[in-house]
């Protein structure tokens, strides 16, 4: 049985896809995401099939010149650009005799070097014991230490269930530890709601330039590099607009196309803060001719957040290499939509901030809201908000409330109760608390 090599860097890279050989751009996304990783690419082979082996994922021919490849320059890793179930996996290291990695075990070992915080450490020792849990498949001869004859008898269970059973264990550990660590995170952020503190996230897709903007706007030092995931761990700081008010703007991790559901889910807490913002400035890089493609792809990661309702700003960055003028577009309600900036030569950046103040105005909201007897604890929650103006009883025990509040806080109330989305029967806004709408 192969037996797993400790390091090794020199790698060969298979673009494979499930409809056959993937696209121009997928395929350099690919070679960045090897490199970002620290990979001496030595040979690249594309492979056209369109229905993926069982065995190997790519048929004999292709298994041939991957060896040979292999052979020829010496690799020490082949990295695939498809999935790898873990049977084609242990098949491929077992015929190629190196390791061999799937794109999105490339994405957990780029995560790994780049995580420095506590919390990040944690997130990507989690994600990467989910991922390794599914691979536990007599893929090493370590695993195989249960054997007959004298001397040789385990203590009756086997290495891969030992391995098994720590893997559980230590996941249920870390969730623990996460568990906390998003309970402060989530402490911070009711402060900052209960102070009136709005907050904007910055998601994008990696490389886009969300650090650099960030730097610009805080005068934060913030980590920056032309490369993919170049930061990894969240950053916060507070913003004064012009007009005086203070926002609290987020850096999050930045997004790729297939990003495993295991960093999904182990960056959760982190990417919470988009889930909760009152504003995300969806940064895109201008000079992209793909970038469409990853419009669509940020907002499949939002939409899976469960923040797609949370109103955007695109900001189109990079302009700079363009020779385009810095503008801001505006919709129907003649709010920022889209900014044209350049957050290296800080062209545009001044506009930027006023389509955030302009955005973030709070808009107030008016309405009736019908409680029954048994949801006395709402109706305490909604005079703290201090959102009633008005209560009248119902004929059944319940009340009905009068309510002028912000947009913003009573999309949160409704998620956070659990409510449904049209529990508010509008009204006319009067105009004692439009006059309070806040600017």
């Amino acid at each position: 049985m192969f037996e797993r090599p400790q390091s090794g860097e020199r790698a060969v890279l298979l673009h494979a896809g499930p409809d056959g050989a993937p696209d121009n751009s997928e395929r350099e996304e690919f070679v960045e995401l090897a490199r970002s990783a620290g990979a001496l690419i030595v040979d690249q082979i594309v492979s056209a099939r369109k229905q993926p082996n069982a065995r190997f994922l790519i048929g004999t021919g292709k298994l041939n010149e991957l060896s040979e490849s292999v052979e020829q320059h010496d690799a020490e890793l082949v990295i695939s650009s498809a999935a790898l179930t873990p049977s084609q996996e242990r098949n491929l290291e077992k015929q190629l005799q190196c390791r061999v990695l799937d794109r999105a075990g490339l994405i957990l070992d780029i995560f790994a070097q780049r995580a420095q915080s506590f919390e990040g450490k944690l997130q990507v020792e989690l994600a990467q014991l989910r991922h390794l849990s599914t691979r536990l498949i007599r893929g090493w001869t370590h695993l195989e230490r249960q054997k007959g004859g004298i001397g040789l008898r385990g203590p009756g269970e086997t290495q891969l269930e030992t391995d098994r059973r720590l893997i559980g264990a230590r996941i249920r550990q870390l969730n623990s530890r996460l568990e906390h660590v998003d309970a402060r995170r989530t402490m911070n952020r009711r402060n900052r709601v209960r102070a009136e503190v709005p907050t904007v996230a910055l998601v994008g897709y990696t490389n886009a330039g969300k650090s650099t903007l960030f730097n610009a706007l805080t005068n934060a030092d913030v980590f920056v590099k032309d490369q993919l995931f170049a930061t990894l761990d969240p950053t916060i700081r507070r913003l004064q607009l012009a007009d005086g008010r203070e926002i609290v703007l987020a850096d999050t991790v930045g997004f790729v196309r297939d990003l495993p559901h295991e960093l999904i889910a182990a960056f959760r807490s982190t990417l919470q803060e988009a889930r909760e913002a009152d504003l995300i400035l969806h940064l895109i890089d201008a000079s992209d001719d793909d970038r469409w493609q990853r419009v669509r792809q940020v907002n499949s990661v939002l939409e899976e957040l469960g923040a797609e309702r949370i109103p955007q700003i695109r900001v189109y960055n990079k302009i700079d290499k363009l020779e385009r003028t810095p503008q801001v577009t505006n919709d129907r309600a003649g709010s920022g939509r889209a900014a044209w900036i350049s957050a290296a030569t800080g062209q545009g950046i001044p506009m930027l901030l006023e389509a955030i103040g302009e955005r973030l105005r709070r808009k107030m909201l008016h309405g009736i809201v019908r409680l029954n007897a048994s949801q006395g604890r709402l109706r305490a929650r909604l005079f703290e908000l201090g959102a009633v103006l008005s209560e009248e009883p119902s004929e059944h025990g319940g009340w009905t409330l009068e309510l002028s509040m912000p947009e913003a806080d009573l999309r949160r109330f409704v998620k956070r109760e659990k409510l449904a989305t049209d529990i508010l029967e509008p009204l006319p806004m009067p105009a004692s608390a439009a006059a309070a709408t806040w600017k």
